[in-house]
């Protein structure tokens, strides 16, 4: 077959092009193609460790599961992960070359072009179909100069575009026309057709809407998805601060949300556990009683330390009572290094260089370095009282930790001498459910019960892809593609 690159835009960002990519990888792969995600330029703190030793947007990874693939750089070449309000690392084919302010990121764009290019001739070279997707949204006039994430990107490889939008959040159709109004004729001619995304309710009411829609802009709407309830895939970067799981669980779990919380998908294992309840505390909330308080990961570590501390309830004081009255404490990466003595930034890799003093709770010292540690890491799990048990995860940090007394080593962490507070530099342990039951049993939760969560996101996978394949107009998307190939 012809080689295709298709690309999804959205309207809006979390429109649903991170869902449709991986919808679409998942038919074709049943369907016997070879098919690969694509993402020129991601703005996102979650990320994943590909097997080439490089970093990319989870939502890649999670696209590249769906396609059969293991992650590759080549797959996610420009990821920005925000440091600040107006400046983050830049990170091209996996590799940190440093942090950039906003504007000068814009003038860098023209070289990170050039990545993205070679990036996807790779790709196109190994897979006869690249699923692209955009980033936020291609109507955004002010970041349209040397654009490389959306309609930049398809005018430079000349592919077709599908624009999805989100009917949930509400009007829809000046979503769809507004974008088109924003765009240049030559950008306008290369959509292909309109996704619909997230409808509840009747159809047929829906109807004489499209029908207007595709009467005013000449474009069809090639599906119509439906709102798709307990929905859990690894998010690209928003984090909701609603609580989903039961109310009556017994055992409870706080996380603490800061301003630069990075990896957050390491508690999606968590929300689904029937036995537990898990509460994010955000900005000016007060953290209530808990069973177990894991400090997760954090792109600016010193800034959320003294963010955290600076919020109500004081944290320090809430931790030492927490533990005081028998709670356990995790800390995940960014939380491990929080729980040491000392964070030094000689360097300034995170801001301007200095100390900042931890938490005290564990005999830890950590200085920031710029080379990151990469790694997928896999390994055992041994807690005290407690068989041995398989952990799987991955680390992404650019400090380096070291003891300055004895602690027990758990295998992929350390213990401290009274058993109450855990260290991990692994991202994604509580996924094994092996390594979640037995941390769980750790922390107080008793018979606790074994939750694959990988199995259930593949489950998740497969359901939305056989949701999507219903309910696509497949002829119609096949003749407008083979439409705009012989234009």
């Amino acid at each position: 077959m012809q080689p295709l690159t298709l690309m999804i835009q959205g309207t809006t960002s979390d429109a649903g092009k991170s869902t449709l990519v991986c919808a679409l990888g998942r038919i074709l792969r049943d369907a016997g193609f070879s098919v690969a995600p694509f993402k020129p330029q991601n703005m996102a703190l979650n990320s994943a460790v590909t097997a080439d030793g490089g970093e990319i947007g989870r939502a890649q990874a999670l696209q590249a599961e769906a396609c059969g693939l293991q992650p590759h750089t080549d797959m996610n070449p420009v990821l920005l992960k925000p440091s600040s309000d107006s400046g983050s690392q830049v990170i091209i084919q996996g590799k940190s070359i440093g942090n950039l302010p906003a504007r000068d990121y814009m003038a860098y764009k023209q070289t990170a072009m050039q990545a993205v290019q070679d990036s996807w001739k790779r790709l196109q070279q190994q897979y006869p179909i690249v699923l692209v997707e955009g980033a936020g949204s291609p109507a955004e006039v002010n970041l349209r100069a040397n654009d490389i994430a959306n309609m930049g990107f398809a005018e430079a490889v000349d592919c077709p575009v599908i624009l999805i939008a989100d009917i949930d959040r509400g009007g829809v159709f000046a979503h769809l026309i507004g974008t088109l109004a924003c765009l240049s004729d030559s950008e306008r001619e290369r959509i292909i057709g309109f996704v619909i995304n997230r409808f509840r309710g009747d159809i047929s009411l829906l109807q004489p809407g499209l029908e207007w829609l595709e009467q005013q802009t000449g474009k069809p709407v090639l599906g119509v998805l439906p709102y798709l309830h307990g929905l859990y895939l690894d998010a690209e970067d928003s984090l909701s601060l609603a609580q989903e799981q039961d109310g009556d669980a017994a055992f409870h779990i706080v996380v603490p949300v800061y301003p630069r919380i990075s990896n957050h998908t390491d508690f999606d294992a968590l929300r689904l556990h029937p036995q537990v309840k898990l509460t994010l505390v955000g900005p000016g909330q007060t953290p209530p009683a808990a069973d177990l308080v894991i400090l997760p990961g954090s792109k600016n570590t010193r800034a959320d330390l003294n963010w955290l501390l600076s919020q109500p309830g004081d944290w320090q004081c809430y931790l030492q009572r927490h533990l005081r009255y028998g709670g356990k404490l995790m800390g995940i990466c960014g939380g491990l290094q929080m729980l040491g003595d000392v964070i030094a930034d000689p360097q300034g890799i995170e801001d301007l260089p200095g100390d900042t003093d931890g938490l005290g709770l564990l005999p830890i010292r950590t200085e920031l370095q710029a080379d990151k540690t990469l790694l997928q890491v896999s390994g055992e799990l041994s807690l005290p009282g407690q068989p041995t048990v398989p952990a799987q995860g991955y680390e992404i940090h650019a400090g380096i930790s070291t003891l300055s007394a004895d602690i027990t080593s758990i295998g992929c962490g350390w213990l401290s001498a009274d058993e109450n507070i855990l260290a991990t530099y692994w991202h994604g342990i509580f996924d094994t459910p092996q390594a979640c039951q037995a941390l769980l049993c750790w922390a107080g939760l008793k018979n606790a019960d074994s939750v694959d969560f990988r199995a259930r996101r593949n489950d998740d996978i497969q359901r939305l892809a056989e949701t999507t394949a219903s309910n696509l107009n497949w002829k119609l998307l096949i003749k407008q593609l083979d439409n705009f190939t012989s234009r």
